[in-house]
This record gives structure tokens, sequence and C-alpha cells, in this order.
């Protein structure tokens, strides 16, 4: 039951890592994308105003971080004894 936390743990933290990485150069590029085609980005940020700004933010780091919890689960050599998360004993 520990080893199985553990892991789950372990796929947090770098699901957070990851979708942290990502979110600042997707957000970035959105918002540059969305200037060229004349679309105000706190209209996408916001919800069309159902959500504040900081509540925005907030639900799309989630979002991003939903999906990287799929690519973490997917891409890490869980069973690969060189790469793993070493084991605690």
């Amino acid at each position: 039951m520990r080893d199985t936390l553990t892991s789950f743990s372990h796929l947090a933290m770098m699901a957070a890592i990851v979708a942290t990485l990502a979110y600042f150069p997707f957000g970035i590029l959105l918002a540059l994308v969305l200037r060229f085609l004349d679309i105000p980005f706190d209209t996408l940020l916001t919800f069309d105003g159902a959500l504040g700004t900081l509540s925005g933010l907030l639900v799309w780091w989630l979002l991003f971080f939903a999906g990287a919890c799929a690519y973490s689960a997917w891409m890490f050599p869980w069973s690969d004894k060189a790469f793993a998360w070493p084991d605690r004993k």
C-alpha cells in the first residue's frame, strides 16, 4: 500500500513540474495568436467573464496538470531500474 501511495505522489510531483514548465510558454504563445486574431486574451482566460482572473489562471493550470498526469504516467519508465524512482527501504 505504501509503495502505491509513493508512486502516486511521485506521479503527481512529476506532473506538477511538467504542467508548470508547459503552462507559461503555451500561455504566451496562445496570447500572441489571439492578439493576431483580435480576440481578447482575457475572454479566454476568464471563461468569458464567468471566473475572475486568478481563478481562471488556476483552472487553466489544473487543466494542464490533468494532461501532464496522463503524460507522466504514460512516459515515465516506471519499471526501469536505472531511471525509475529509487525504492525506499
